[in-house]
């Protein structure tokens, strides 16, 4: 199996989680203290971290501390929705509304 065939799902229990540092973005739609977890989606041409996954309802990035993996889930403070990540194409993670 090589790496690119090889699913994020199935080395994560194996590797801890990378941990990122989070600076202020100058997203202004939440309180102070949520800024610095969400980012204005900058379009197609926006490279997502592994730390990143882009609201399907409100096209805002939600970012997190800590690596994500499939199977995690996330909220979205701007429009409340709860989401659930999974893999999508091009080895990065999207969204899907569950609440």
């Amino acid at each position: 199996m090589t790496t690119s065939d090889a699913s994020t799902s199935e080395v994560a229990p194996d590797k801890p989680r990378r941990q990122y540092d989070l600076d202020e973005t100058g997203f202004n739609e939440v309180p102070k203290k949520w800024r610095k977890f969400y980012r204005h989606w900058g379009g197609p041409g926006d490279k997502l971290g592994r730390n990143e996954v882009v609201c399907p309802v409100c096209k805002i990035v939600i970012r997190s501390a800590r690596e994500l993996r499939p199977g995690d889930k996330v909220y979205c403070m701007p429009c409340m929705s709860r989401m659930i990540v999974v893999e999508g194409p091009d080895d990065h993670f999207i969204a899907e509304v569950i609440f």
